[in-house]
């Protein structure tokens, strides 16, 4: 689906106002029934990371991180079933499982006297029940688990979506016959940096040539866009040439400025694509009409 830069700039406008809980959604397709449910959250997603990124060195200061902490300690010591962490991450207006991080570093550097290294973090985050106090595992789990944003389930989900897409892609490349080479298969050539899907015979998508494909299940905004020309998109195009890229949850349609450079935006597979096979038919079919209305042209002039 796309937007408008004025339409973008709307949904963004409203999201500013609304707290990452998992109701916000229905608030959203609320106000803007005519958008996807998907584009909307893939929008709500993309804006709320803007946000963490801005207030995250603030949350992080050592004296917030003792506060919190404190706070944590506090509460949980007055009512241990409640919901502690995931209030103070409403409160603080930050994410709950950036918070529920924050805590259990801090809870682990208090039981061992070091910091606790990532892999040990992140495998307690993954799986709750590693985490030594049953109180602050509880606690961390509702943090995760009430996260639409952040955390390592959206991440298993973000991959899980990310890894159907190219699936889509991979059965309607199929559906057209078309040949292709995949990222596995073009790294065993070699190839470190590549799109999903190499074409091996180029096809033509509303006029452009096109010699790969990449999919992105995500919304094309401004700043995703830009990070992806930067670190992706014109390397492709360096490398093997123009290509295509799908957004299948939209984008801004203003950012499908890069056609004549060699970079086509599309947010579905396209309808229109003409093969080398159909242009040589298509040929083939004109040469014979030539042959056909030669013989009435030479009468005529007679």
């Amino acid at each position: 689906m796309k937007l408008s830069k004025a339409q973008y700039d709307e949904v963004a406008r409203f999201i500013t106002r609304l707290k990452p809980t998992r109701q916000c959604m229905r608030q959203l397709k609320e106000r803007f029934p005519h958008q996807s449910q998907s584009t909307l959250l893939s929008i709500f997603s993309q804006e709320y990371q803007k946000l963490i990124k801005r207030t995250h060195a603030r949350h992080h200061a050592p004296d917030t991180i003792e506060m919190y902490y404190s706070r944590y300690l506090h509460d949980i010591a007055m009512d241990p079933a409640a919901p502690v962490l995931l209030n103070l991450a409403n409160e603080v207006d930050f994410s709950p499982a950036l918070i529920a991080r924050t805590i259990l570093e801090r809870f682990l550097q208090d039981q061992d006297g070091v910091m606790p290294t990532k892999p040990v973090l992140n495998s307690m985050l993954r799986d709750p029940s590693l985490i030594p106090d049953p109180v602050l595992a509880n606690q961390v789990n509702q943090c995760i688990v009430n996260d639409c944003c952040n955390g390592p389930l959206v991440d298993c989900i973000k991959h899980s979506i990310g890894h159907e897409h190219e699936v889509l892609l991979r059965e309607k490349l199929l559906e057209n016959n078309l040949a292709f080479l995949d990222e596995d298969q073009l790294r065993m050539k070699g190839y470190d940096k590549t799109p999903d899907f190499i074409l091996e015979v180029p096809v033509a998508v509303e006029g452009h040539v096109i010699h790969w494909i990449e999919s992105k299940a995500s919304f094309g905004d401004e700043s995703s866009h830009r990070m992806y020309l930067q670190d992706q998109f014109w390397s492709y195009w360096n490398r093997f040439g123009p290509g295509l890229v799908i957004y299948w949850y939209g984008f801004i349609e203003e950012l499908d400025c890069h056609r004549e450079r060699g970079i086509l935006l599309k947010d579905e597979f396209p309808s229109d694509i003409v093969t080398l096979h159909c242009c040589m038919a298509l040929e083939e079919e004109q040469g014979q009409q030539t042959k056909e209305n030669k013989p009435e042209k030479s009468q005529e002039a007679q």
